[in-house]
């Protein structure tokens, strides 16, 4: 067995009892979150300490175009240095041959994080935390639809067929029934998880027909944000193996309730005490402040928790996603919820990030605005009593306006670093500019005859 084998996790080590490895997959997530990197023979990963990639990767938009940036002075694509964090290592149990997935973190040719990449965004928000002897726990909540192939974009998305032979059933919520519609794709799911050494909570039925939603126990922002981008294959594959395609689009159906990312999260201190819980189990100033952080700063980065136009469709009024910055105790129709639990797991709950958001990013927004909120003593509004869909609207509902809030607001660029906001918003600029050259059916069907 090679020399690196004992510093693998121990579900990557247990696989490779039965499989003879043959690939290692070197891995870093660009902006929407998607795989980039390098598939190496195991023989060759053991030599190596570290690859090159482009930086131009960042730069990339969801189509695979580019975002020009008239700041570098020309296009030249300098080489990053990719090393790899051996404890994010797991398997790939989908392929044929025995293949391994690393993340690999990004660095300049000094040997300087690259702040470009998601995942150092992520730990630049935790190291902040840390500098103020802060430890945020966050527990993700993962909703995604699966659907009948779709191999012709101009076609509509369809739910997948179940066992029955009918459509997966809408309108379901929490019925075992529905699930059971869909069970051998679930059970894959439950299997690859167990592979590659990831532990889900729970897996329900949600409003739209073929949402399932997952949870994932809490822990580490920098830990879960990686489960979730490993979920995200893993899910897909699942589906893929059954004839369905399963999606993390905010709206993918027509008529059928949205796909969020809820964060639960929470702050301990050094002795791992929850700092939302005061002595005698009241709430403490800690945990007001991290409210108003949100609801102060969450307009600012809604651009990373809804990215791309897609995203603003799944905020629909009376539809499980809240646009409003109402906090509330269980009550799921503000957009800030506080869940029922013991004061030691007392916790905030941000409804608003879509599950297209790159789950580095949606993380590291949130922990950024009660991070802020936590620095600069900010005091949130009463809590909202009844049904906030009735509240205002509080959060931007396009990419452009979104994209405005965000340039404008300067305190949340250096926490997530003035670089990174600078190239995140070009790129979403290009990629709405692309948007723009596309003529939709609505504007056919409504415009062609009538204007």
């Amino acid at each position: 067995m090679t020399s690196y084998f004992d510093r693998l996790p121990q579900a990557a080590q247990a696989y490779l009892q039965d499989k003879k490895l043959d690939e290692v997959e070197c891995v870093i997530a660009d902006l929407p979150g998607i795989a980039r990197g390098k598939a190496v023979p195991a023989a060759k990963f053991e030599r190596l300490t570290h690859f090159h990639l482009p930086n131009s990767i960042f730069y990339q938009t969801i189509t695979g175009d580019w975002g020009e940036d008239e700041e570098l002075g020309g296009f030249t694509e300098p080489d990053m240095i990719l090393k790899p964090v051996m404890d994010t290592a797991t398997a790939a149990p989908w392929t044929q041959d025995g293949t391994l997935q690393v993340i690999h973190d990004a660095y300049d040719q000094k040997g300087n994080p690259v702040p470009l990449a998601p995942r150092n965004v992520l730990k630049r928000v935790v190291e902040l935390y840390n500098a103020e002897g802060w430890t945020p726990i966050v527990a993700p909540e993962m909703e995604f639809y699966l659907v009948g192939r779709n191999t012709d974009p101009a076609q509509s998305i369809v739910p997948m067929m179940g066992r029955t032979g009918r459509p997966a059933a809408a309108r379901q919520a929490y019925s075992l029934t529905a699930v059971d519609e869909y069970g051998p794709v679930i059970d894959d799911i439950y299997s690859f998880a167990e592979i590659q050494g990831f532990e889900i909570d729970g897996i329900t039925q949600e409003g739209g027909a073929g949402q399932v939603e997952i949870n994932l126990r809490h822990g580490d922002p920098v830990k879960l944000a990686d489960e979730i981008f490993y979920f995200k294959r893993l899910i897909r594959e699942a589906a893929l193996k059954h004839d369905c395609f399963a999606t993390f689009m905010a709206k993918p159906i027509e008529g059928e309730p949205g796909s969020a990312m809820h964060i639960h999260h929470s702050i301990v201190d050094s002795t791992g005490r929850n700092l939302f819980a005061g002595p005698q189990g009241g709430e403490t100033d800690a945990f007001f402040h991290f409210i108003g952080g949100l609801q102060e700063h969450l307009p600012s980065v809604v651009a990373l928790l809804a990215p791309y136009v897609n995203s603003y469709r799944r905020y629909v009024k009376d539809h499980a996603a809240p646009i409003n910055l109402e906090w509330g105790r269980d009550n799921r129709t503000t957009g800030i919820r506080i869940p029922i639990s013991e004061p030691s797991a007392r916790r905030v709950e941000n409804r608003i990030a879509g599950m297209d958001c790159n789950p580095y990013l949606g993380i590291a927004a949130s922990l950024a605005c009660g991070y802020l909120g936590m620095k600069n003593e900010v005091w949130p509004d009463k809590r909202y009593h009844g049904d906030a869909y009735e509240a205002e609207d509080a959060i931007p509902r396009g990419v452009y306006a979104a994209l405005d809030l965000f340039n404008e607001a300067k305190e949340m660029h250096e926490v997530l670093h003035p670089e990174f906001a600078r190239v995140y918003s070009l790129v979403k600029m290009t990629e709405y500019d692309e948007f723009l050259q596309v003529i939709s059916p609505w504007e056919r069907e409504h415009l062609l005859l009538n204007v």
